[in-house]
Order: C-alpha cells, then structure tokens, then sequence
C-alpha cells in the first residue's frame, strides 16, 4: 500500500547546519528505503512565503498568497512510501530525521484507475 508521509514544522525551528543535516540524512533515508523496495519519491518544500493557494469559486480561480491553514507548523516535505501496511509506515514515519523538529502525518493514497504510470528515468 502507498502512503503519503507528510511533514509539518515550524519554519524557523532549524538553524541552517541542522536544516542541512537534515537534508542529508533524508537523502541517506530515502537510498536506504531505495533498497528495501519502499521508495517512491520525496522532496523537502520551498518556504511559505513563496506558496499560493488556489479555489475555483463561480467557475472563477481564486488565487491567495500563502498556505491555506493559519498554524503554527507548515508542511515542509515529504516522503512518497510502498509498505506492507500501516504498521511499516509508521516505522517508516519514524525514521525521517524531520520528525525531530516536527509532526509526520501518515495518510494512505487512494490508487485511481486510469492514471498515467509513472516513467522510469
């Protein structure tokens, strides 16, 4: 089954070594998830501030700076995971080095039918 890790943070929760180190140690994660046949795809996010939401409201786009929720903890990144099932997600969850700063929440994807597949590079 396929899960979306989601990680929420604070923005300014890291100093730039520790949001470097970081980095590192995901990129070290998803090899190791690589391996073991878990991994699909992850990427960390680009602050709020350069984030705009959209609403199609009357058959109009509405378009705002910034996320959609006011909160404290913003969505910073995420991991794209295969796992046998939610037990393995979350051990997964666990390992991302961004859950020492923040929150990871664990959703299961709903696989559409009729999809474009994904090409291999």
């Amino acid at each position: 089954m396929k899960y979306m890790l989601l990680i929420y943070l604070e923005e300014n929760c890291m100093t730039d070594g520790e949001r470097a180190d970081c980095y590192v140690k995901s990129a070290q994660l998803a090899q190791h998830l690589h391996t073991n046949g878990n991994f699909l795809a992850t990427a960390p996010l680009h602050p709020v501030a350069q984030t705009k939401t959209v609403q199609v409201r009357g058959g109009n786009p509405l378009v705002t700076d910034g996320p959609f929720a006011e909160t404290r903890e913003q969505l910073g990144g995420f991991f794209l995971i295969d796992a046998k099932d939610l037990d393995e997600a979350i051990e997964i969850a666990g390992q991302i080095p961004g859950a020492r700063f923040g929150t990871v929440e664990i959703r299961p994807i709903i696989e559409l039918p009729g999809l474009p597949q994904r090409q291999q590079s």
